[in-house]
């Protein structure tokens, strides 16, 4: 070995650790959110799942721990609900460092507009823009006096590009990216980051009821579409980037939309400059 390598250090290893932090995640009793709730306790944050879905939500606290995470009911279009989801955490746990503004839904596909119903499309909106407008608000509300907390909301890929989602679907998450831009600017004097997710499509309860598919036909046919080949994106995965942005290793992120889409929304499926033969 040179003597180069001899003086190179080896390289840190990440420690993302959420000790005394407490979150409040939206859209926690399944799917991405239940996996980042339990994501999160793990690396030592207590934990808030604010969800319509009792049951499920209670069986999810049952498998953190009553100790480390516990359950209100919200409905992220009311206001009151998502007040009140914020001060149950302030109260319980003493304050609020991370919101995770997760809940969403989609509509069925109808790619022609003038086949799709106004009262869809505000339903989705209401839901996937005016909810996260809620969480970030009122976040902000207890951030701000602490001067400390950080923001996070799940965007989608179709955030970035056309033609992957029904129309409400696609304009909701473009609106989540302006809203997360917008606040951090807003909040960025005060200490607080504001950031966003977008995964590409993975076998979460919504997505496997958009594409009437189970978890092995979603991820078949996501895989077969996919840009990056020999890795199938889990929720594990979009709850790792939460983690990250969550922690003190991104505490100078903000602003940003991150991509976890093994590059599918960079790729120009006219070009096909970079195809190889089958034995290669």
């Amino acid at each position: 070995m040179s003597r180069l390598h001899h003086n190179i250090a080896p390289w840190p290893a990440l420690h993302l650790f959420l000790h005394s932090l407490k979150a409040l995640i939206t859209g926690g009793a399944s799917g991405i959110g239940e996996c980042t709730a339990k994501h999160f306790s793990k690396h030592g944050a207590k934990v808030v799942i604010a969800d319509i879905q009792d049951e499920l939500a209670h069986s999810v606290v049952n498998s953190i721990g009553h100790s480390n995470s516990t359950y209100i009911h919200c409905d992220v279009t009311n206001e009151d609900h998502v007040m009140n989801a914020v001060d149950k955490t302030v109260s319980t746990y003493g304050k609020l460092d991370i919101m995770f503004n997760n809940a969403g839904i989609a509509d069925r596909p109808k790619p022609r507009i003038i086949d799709n119903e106004k009262s869809d499309f505000e339903r989705v909106m209401s839901i996937n823009v005016t909810g996260v407008f809620l969480g970030m608000k009122h976040a902000a509300r207890v951030m701000v006096p602490a001067r400390s907390g950080t923001i996070i909301s799940t965007a989608s890929l179709g955030s970035g590009i056309g033609g992957a989602a029904t129309h409400a679907y696609t304009c909701s998450k473009h609106a989540v990216v302006g809203l997360t831009r917008n606040l951090a600017v807003e909040l960025g004097q005060f200490g607080i980051r504001v950031n966003c997710l977008s995964p590409y499509a993975l076998a979460t309860p919504l997505a496997k009821n958009f594409l009437e598919l189970d978890d092995e036909g979603l991820e078949n046919a996501m895989s077969f579409m996919a840009n990056l080949k020999g890795v199938t994106l889990k929720a594990e995965d979009v709850a790792n980037a939460a983690l990250f942005l969550a922690s003190d290793e991104a505490r100078y992120v903000s602003g940003q939309n991150l991509f976890i889409d093994g590059g599918f929304g960079i790729v120009n499926s006219a070009i096909k400059l970079f195809n190889y033969p089958e034995s290669s």
